[in-house]
């Protein structure tokens, strides 16, 4: 799963506001919207959000792998 957690960190050390980037620097509020819902993305965003804020893309996302599930029967418990 891919999080946005890094670009709302980002954007606190920043000082920056997600007003700011609407309002400021002309940002998509819908993509503001898709990122809070963990939805996609596509890269011409992110290089632009790294433009204006001036950070890597690690800064902007991250990678979570999936949680597995081990049944108890799988694991050995009956």
């Amino acid at each position: 799963m891919i999080s946005y957690q890094p670009f709302y960190e980002t954007l606190y050390c920043k000082n920056l506001t997600e007003y700011a980037l609407i309002f400021k620097f002309g940002f998509p509020a819908e993509t503001l919207h898709r990122m809070k819902h963990s939805k996609p993305i596509n890269t011409t965003t992110l290089d632009t959000l790294c433009e204006i804020l001036q950070c890597p893309v690690s800064d902007i996302l991250e990678y979570l792998p999936p949680r597995r599930h081990i049944s108890r029967t799988a694991a050995g418990y009956r």
